[in-house]
């Protein structure tokens, strides 16, 4: 139960930290620019971290009813800054119960949806999805230090 109650943490952590991040935004418009060099916006990012964890972990772990619609992750704009800080709250919830409702077999046993090329087992899911919200947190970061002015 110890890597539970770790991924527990660290999702907290960071999705507290990607809360920061999207209240930092000292233009709430700028959430959703893009450039040249940067082709998603922090919003759609956040949309698609969202969507992610209320996939694997929400509704397939948890048994929520969330059905993702991947395309409208990158396609949605201008969604009001406080949507997108309740969908992270409503998220770091679905997370935290989600992950409560887990045992130390089920960890070890195979995940249920076919995820990448070949089958995986859910704890390597859950540290998979642990690294692929950090990849877009510093994403997020780094798209607020350059496009916020």
């Amino acid at each position: 139960m110890m890597l539970i109650e770790t991924l527990k943490l660290l999702f907290e952590r960071d999705l507290n930290k990607l809360t920061q991040e999207i209240e930092l935004y000292q233009n709430e418009s700028n959430i959703w620019l893009t450039s040249k060099d940067i082709s998603n916006s922090a919003g759609n990012l956040c949309l698609h971290l969202m969507g992610n964890l209320n996939t694997y972990i929400g509704a397939t772990i948890g048994g929520t009813n969330y059905i993702r619609n991947r395309e409208l992750e990158f396609s949605l704009k201008n969604i009001p800054r406080e949507d997108l800080l309740t969908s992270i709250s409503k998220t770091k919830e679905v997370v935290y119960h989600s992950l409560d409702k887990l045992t130390e077999v089920q960890l070890n046993t195979e995940y249920p949806l076919l995820v990448f090329d070949e089958k995986t087992s859910t704890m390597f899911l859950l540290v998979h999805l642990t690294t692929h919200l950090c990849y877009h947190l510093g994403q997020i970061n780094y798209h607020r230090r350059l496009l916020d002015f």
